[in-house]
């Protein structure tokens, strides 16, 4: 009765297990279902595409018949500023178009407005052509109080070299017919086309004692420029006043080298256009790098500087957008990122980003022809004139057009760049900067981490394996076996740590010493063998069998002693006394300290208990009667093992490799301390490298929840996590079967 009650508890507790063990694994499963559904969710947003909604449509604000030729916003999208023709500075709100303020310019009696130019977006500043050969320069700002916890926006117009008018002409009849203006830090820089063709450079800049309490004064310098003065269209200055370009209807770019105000220098003549097609747009991409140009065939093209191999600076077309049908009418770039908006004589509207090479929206907005654009400096507003004297709002979602499969795993060139690359830089000081989301470089150097992490790792760990199991006595087993295994638990930030601060620093010193252990290593090995073998019967059988390799200890220590001894007679007599100068200067290689050769052996030392410990298990577990019955049918134990035990074992020891990989993949800490994190795709043992995992530890404390750079981080986790879960389940998958099929023999 006893021995029954007994035999029914432990069958519950054999139920209780398995219902346990098997509500452990469903949770194990879900949990990582639940990590790759949520991976997805944050990683989806990157896939949307761009959308326009209509919010407000209204009569032009302000005099009505008076077209528009500059919209612009502030930063809330809440003001409104439109510039009509003849320079009146119209402030609304962008709800409903009512006028909140208007400002003239002060102007001689009988001068009128004959041209306007803003300067780079972040100035909002403008210059106003005269009809007397002059130019006035504003300045528009907004303050922003908080009166009874409500916020107020207050346009607010100053002058920021003056309030004089700039004379340009001494001709007082010498209207200002096209225009161009950049300001910055008390400076600008005007370049006008008069109505006789000349087109003059002035630059002023504010001049005041640091000793003496005197009034600024403004200090102008001009020169007159060498270019075709019947066609000029297009004029642009550069933001770092630097570059200028001068446009004809034709396409025709005259480029000029503006740095020294007095004495421009033409740089290059080239032309935007292709065939027939007609210059009708151009524009300055964020940053003032970058040119953008549109045509009357539709194309839209970017074109920025390029340094050739001698050093000159030409520009180039880099990319260019083919969407639209109609003659591109208006173009307008984002305020903090390489996109722009571009409309076509049809009311058609095209959002674009100039890195990415990506359309990301073509919508219809009016019958009638769109004569002026302006974005919101957030990029999520848009204001749009159609021919008909009305102004349309729109709101534009457009959270990550930086994204797009050229730029993650294709060359891209970006701007300053001699060519496309394959880039990884997600953030800078400059607001202009242009992000690089390559991943490209980063799986890479996942895989090239890997890659010499195996090299080591899986010929120590096999070999050290099949001795274990096959010759090793049992006794000695039973030691090396758990101290093998027991290093597995050393935490991965020790190794890195080790690896950075002293593995690192030791290669260098010894690099010479490093090469030649791969050479003196097996060579004094196979000698010390064959010396074993040379000695009396009566020598070796005083040491057990399985026992050998503590004889090993020390002949493996005075091999690796005497290399690094030999690495400085090495250096002086092969490589002229630097090993490293020699790497870099005879054979152009470059040498980082923290090195793949570093990233191997650490990572390589992390890997080994896993791959040592399944492929033992593996060996072990080859049934003892196929051994017997192939050493009784005459194979040696050297045959037995390759032709028997290795091919019983095999599965074994390939899903052991396969673990190991994915641990190699998967590591963070000894990678991002044992190499430079420099995201370069170069296969040399003596660069670094950034890995996956390695850039998401650093950069994600960084990152701006919910902003492109977050999720193009989680992205490369869901890249990361499908990697090692597809080798993980092929290993777990192969062991188990491994093992299902060996517990029948």
């Amino acid at each position: 009765m006893v021995r029954l009650r007994r035999q029914r508890w432990r069958l519950l507790i054999d139920r209780v297990a398995r219902v346990c063990v098997g509500i452990g694994g469903i949770s194990v499963i879900g949990a990582i279902v639940l990590i790759f559904f949520y991976l997805l969710y944050v990683v989806f947003p990157l896939l949307m595409p761009a959308s326009l909604q209509a919010k407000h449509d209204y009569a032009l604000p302000g005099d009505s018949t008076q077209a528009s030729v500059f919209l612009a916003m502030e930063e809330q999208a809440e003001i409104g500023l439109r510039i009509t023709q003849d320079g009146t500075l119209n402030f609304f709100k962008i709800i409903d178009g009512s006028v909140l303020f208007q400002q003239r310019p002060e102007l001689e009696r009988g001068v009128t407005v004959t041209s306007l130019a803003a300067a780079d977006p972040d100035q909002r500043a403008y210059a106003l052509g005269l009809s007397n050969g002059g130019v006035i320069i504003v300045k528009v700002d907004y303050d922003v109080t908080y009166p009874n916890d409500k916020r107020a926006i207050a346009p607010r117009i100053s002058y920021p070299v003056g309030k004089g008018v700039i004379r340009l002409a001494t001709d007082r009849l010498k209207a200002v017919k096209n225009l161009a203006v950049q300001t910055s830090d008390g400076q600008a820089t005007v370049v006008a086309q008069l109505a006789d063709g000349r087109v003059v450079l002035a630059h002023l800049a504010k001049q005041s004692s640091l000793l003496e309490d005197t009034p600024e004064t403004i200090e102008q310098t001009q020169a007159l420029l060498d270019v075709a003065r019947d066609d000029v269209r297009h004029l642009l200055v550069g933001k770092e006043h630097r570059q200028l370009y001068v446009a004809t209807q034709s396409g025709e770019v005259s480029y000029f080298d503006i740095s020294n105000k007095k004495i421009p220098k033409l740089v290059q003549r080239l032309r935007l256009t292709e065939g027939n097609a007609e210059l009708t747009s151009l524009h300055f991409l964020t940053g003032g790098i970058s040119l953008l140009a549109g045509d009357s065939t539709g194309r839209i093209a970017q074109w920025f500087p390029v340094r050739d191999q001698r050093n000159n600076i030409t520009v180039n077309k880099i990319r260019e957008f083919q969407d639209f049908v109609h003659p591109v009418g208006e173009l307008t770039p984002e305020y903090g990122r390489k996109g722009f908006i571009a409309a076509d004589n049809a009311g058609n509207i095209g959002i674009f980003h100039a890195t990415a090479h990506r359309t990301l929206l073509m919508q219809k907005i009016a019958d009638s022809t769109v004569r002026t654009l302006a974005i919101s400096p957030r990029s999520d507003g848009l204001l749009a004139e159609t021919s008909d004297r009305r102004l349309h709002y729109f709101n534009v979602h457009n959270p990550h057009p930086e994204v797009s499969w050229s730029a993650l795993w294709e060359k891209v060139w970006y701007e300053s760049y001699q060519q496309p690359d394959y880039i990884w830089q997600s953030s800078a000081a400059n607001n202009d900067f242009e992000p690089k989301f390559s991943l490209a470089p980063l799986a890479f150097g996942t895989l090239k981490a890997a890659v010499y992490a195996m090299m080591v790792a899986v010929p120590l760990s096999i070999m050290g394996a099949l001795f274990t199991a096959y010759f090793m006595a049992p006794r000695m087993r039973q030691i090396v076996k758990p101290a093998i295994e027991i290093m597995e638990a050393l935490p991965t930030v020790i190794l890195g740590f080790l690896a950075g601060l002293w593995l690192a620093p030791l290669i260098e010193k010894y690099l010479a010493g490093f090469a030649a252990m791969l050479l003196l290593i097996p060579i004094g090995l196979l000698s010390v063998a064959y010396f074993w073998q040379m000695l009396p019967r009566g020598w070796k059988v005083r040491v057990p069998d399985g026992w050998l390799p503590l004889l090993l200890i020390p002949v493996v220590t005075l091999l690796i002693t005497i290399s690094l001894q030999l690495s400085r007679p090495l250096e002086v007599g092969f490589f002229g006394g630097d090993l490293r100068a020699w790497l870099t200067n005879d054979m152009g290689i470059t040498f980082d300290q923290r090195n793949a050769w570093v990233v191997g052996i650490a990572m390589g030392f992390a890997v080994i208990p896993t791959i040592f410990s399944i492929t033992e298990d593996a060996i072990f577990s080859v049934p003892r009667h196929l051994i017997n019955g192939s050493l009784a049918l005459g194979a040696t134990q050297w045959q037995t093992l390759m032709r028997v035990v290795l091919l019983t074992a095999s599965p074994g020891i390939f899903s052991g490799i396969m673990i190991g990989l994915g641990r190699a993949v998967g590591e963070t800490m000894i990678v991002l301390m044992a190499t430079g994190n420099t995201p370069v795709m170069d296969f040399s043992a003596f660069q670094g490298m950034r890995t996956l995992s390695a850039n998401i530890a650093v950069e994600m404390p960084e990152s701006e929840v919910g902003s492109t750079h977050y999720r193009v981080l989680f992205l490369a986790a869901l890249l990361l996590f499908m990697f090692t879960f597809v080798f993980n389940t092929l290993a777990e998958t192969i062991r188990q079967r491994l093992r299902k099929k060996y517990s029948s023999l």
